[in-house]
């Protein structure tokens, strides 16, 4: 039995209490999920549409305001010791996480296959200006795509030690190449630029980059050993690990006047630590992606071992990169934000406010099958995101904090809060008999 627990993932019931993790080693897997290429170009946006001060600025803000939003469903996991998924089975009952968990599984593994076909096309270009070697991108994919199923296969623990040895060698090879930089190039005189980006709309890019990865953040904080443990770790991993590596690019994008950082550690006589920064940076990222796919999977196949899981979806999802995937990457993020966004709100108006279907968690009675108020919130969550977002997807009919996912979420939060209070009276228990002290075993 010990042996199995420290086999386990534990996809399907909570993790057990001896195994659960200190703020430190969960802050550097926090840290990790930030840590990776959309965040150079993010960077490289925001230093051509604004003034340097101005772009710094408006990333802090936005990685503090998306560190509260990751802490508050973080909160919750650490709170439960589950998965999303399996939070989701309490909030929205048995079929209705089925659902979600079919929808969220799908759209990671879509995502998963994007960053693999993102990454095998930067390798490409690097190893070509570089080192004049001139691998297929196809090839760079399934060898991408194979690389970071590894650690989601072995799951949390394997894809924490991952993000506590490389997020260090990550920034630190970063500052390496920023002081490299600003020893040769000095930053360019502060001028205005008729940029494309106001300072609220820069906000909304940093908090939009890694919003709808806030509602899968109980996946990492359900290993906490307390909720002080999860807060510390998810604000300041999230903080640091998103504003960071923007600002570090911003910087260096200056003072080279270049919008390619990979051709800024070739020029600086990097290129070896430049390919190992993107290799390392989009393993440890991307590997989450897959591990929070196959977790809401694990809910719908319940007889295969999350293992064999990982390795079906991790193929599949490869497989796309190859078929060139990556091309829709806008139309990915727009979809991510649509389906998950409203989510992470539900659950956290449910856990804080509401808290009727996690006092049924703490009396260890089974979940409802379908919370209808849960389902609706979702629903109208889903419909204001679509209206909000951008077209093609989206109608962009209106905004109402001029970052769609943002509009999905708090749509989730309020009217989730609102149908929980008003139909309250109406939820009805049916106790279930508890033969031992433990909590059931949610796959049954």
């Amino acid at each position: 039995m010990k042996e199995e627990k420290v086999i386990s993932d534990f996809a399907r019931e909570a993790v057990p209490k001896e195994l659960r993790r200190s703020w430190l080693s969960m802050f550097f897997v926090s840290c990790a999920i930030g840590v990776d290429l959309s965040s150079v170009i993010l960077g490289a946006e925001l230093a051509n549409g604004m003034q340097l001060n101005q772009a710094i600025l408006s990333v802090f803000i936005g990685s503090l305001l998306l560190a509260i939003l990751c802490t508050t469903c973080g909160i919750v996991g650490s709170y439960t010791n589950l998965s999303t998924s399996m939070i989701t089975k309490y909030v929205f009952g048995k079929y209705g996480a089925k659902v979600f968990s079919l929808i969220l599984g799908t759209s990671l593994l879509g995502w998963f296959g994007v960053q693999v076909g993102f990454f095998a096309t930067n390798a490409h270009t690097v190893l070509q200006d570089a080192f004049h070697l001139s691998i297929n991108v196809k090839v760079l994919s399934v060898i991408g795509g194979l690389l970071m199923m590894t650690t989601a296969i072995f799951g949390y623990r394997a894809i924490e030690k991952l993000s506590v040895w490389s997020v260090p060698l990550i920034l630190g090879l970063m500052l390496l190449a920023l002081f490299l930089t600003l020893k040769s190039h000095s930053l360019p005189a502060s001028v205005p630029k008729a940029g494309e980006f106001t300072f609220g709309s820069a906000i909304s890019l940093v908090i939009s980059i890694f919003i709808v990865g806030a509602t899968t953040q109980p996946d990492i904080t359900r290993w906490s050993k307390s909720r002080k443990d999860a807060i510390i770790a998810t604000f300041f991993g999230i903080f640091i690990g998103n504003s960071i590596m923007i600002v570090l690019a911003i910087l260096m994008l200056e003072a080279m006047g270049t919008n390619n950082i990979m051709k800024i550690f070739i020029t600086l006589g990097l290129a070896i630590p430049g390919v190992l920064v993107l290799t390392l940076a989009q393993w440890t990222s991307n590997t989450t992606n897959l591990y929070s796919s196959s977790l809401g999977f694990s809910l719908i196949f319940m007889k295969v071992r999350k293992e064999l899981l990982t390795i079906i979806l991790g193929i599949i999802s490869t497989m796309l990169a190859v078929l060139g995937i990556y091309e829709q990457f806008i139309s990915f993020l727009d979809i991510l934000a649509i389906v998950i966004a409203p989510i992470g709100g539900i659950y956290v108006a449910e856990f804080f406010l509401v808290k009727k279907e996690f006092k049924r968690y703490d009396q260890k009675m089974k979940a409802q099958p379908v919370v209808t108020r849960s389902i609706i919130s979702w629903i109208v969550g889903m419909l204001i995101t679509y209206l909000t977002s951008a077209q093609p997807l989206g109608l962009s009919l209106f905004s109402l904090t001029s970052i769609s996912s943002l509009d999905g979420f708090l749509t989730g939060f309020i009217v989730q809060a609102v149908l929980g209070k008003l139909l309250k009276h109406k939820d009805s228990f049916q106790q279930v008999n508890i033969n031992t002290g433990k909590r059931e075993e949610f796959g049954e």
